[in-house]
């Protein structure tokens, strides 16, 4: 959900109201809201490019570098969207962007990391390394790792603290659907149209097919769940919007 922003009225309201409330209320009331068009990280995406591009990295530039990753672009990502752009807006511009990436990318990378560590001390499965393929459909990051790949595929899903993967729906025309065993941590489940459900380790999910759902950490703790496919007869997913960071923050 796009942040209400003042900065407009906050420095220009006096000297340049129009332009304060175009700003405000056009640019992030409307633009930046219609999240149904396109998502607030590929819009923070396309934003940072079109900024870097014309070498325009100024207090503004930290601010949408700031939002990119509270929108969930991750430090794997922003360093390989800068070196692509690299070679269309010059390289020059390239080592000054990633000056101020690495501020802003590498200010809670060993908190994380610490973090992460002794987490992973307590579980019994292993944590894996980062669910790159999905990170578009996550906020936050997330890790996976193999458990089993033969008989029933199984696979140890891992959510930092706030991390949550979007509104989705394991489709299914007959069977289908999927099973969450929670083994480490504190996390929510949710069913559209449900309250939400708080998961402990030992706490077993069982997703109908069809039904659009979500799940992930809780803002204070990891979280980790093996996630089990349930076989079906043309099974499918599809990704929807985020899910709320007000709402998610007030669980």
């Amino acid at each position: 959900m796009a942040v209400k922003q003042t900065a407009g009225r906050d420095q220009l309201g006096e000297f340049a109201p129009k332009f304060a409330q175009l700003n405000d209320d056009v640019l992030f009331g409307e633009v930046w809201s219609r999240e149904e068009a396109l998502s607030l990280r590929d819009r923070s995406l396309v934003t940072i490019v079109s900024l870097m591009s014309q070498g325009l990295t100024d207090s503004s530039f930290q601010f949408h570098l700031m939002s990119a990753k509270q929108n969930g672009i991750t430090k794997a990502e922003i360093a390989e969207i800068v070196t692509h752009a690299a070679f269309y807006m010059g390289w020059p511009k390239a080592w000054t962007v990633f000056r101020m990436v690495k501020e802003v990318w590498n200010d809670e990378e060993e908190v994380t990391d610490k973090g992460k560590a002794e987490y992973e001390r307590g579980l019994m499965f292993p944590i894996g390394g980062p669910n790159d393929a999905f990170a578009q459909y996550f906020i936050g990051q997330s890790y996976i790792a193999p458990v089993s790949s033969e008989q029933v595929p199984m696979f140890n899903v891992t959510f930092e603290p706030g991390c949550r993967n979007n509104w989705h729906i394991h489709h299914a025309d007959k069977g289908g659907g999927q099973m969450l065993v929670c083994v480490g941590g504190r996390g929510w489940y949710q069913e559209e149209g449900k309250p939400a459900r708080e998961l402990h380790p030992g706490d077993v999910v069982n997703i109908p097919a069809n039904v659009k759902h979500w799940h992930g950490a809780t803002v204070d703790s990891w979280f980790s769940h093996l996630a089990i496919e349930v076989e079906g007869e043309n099974t499918s997913n599809e990704w929807l919007e985020p899910v709320d960071d007000e709402w998610h923050a007030s669980l």
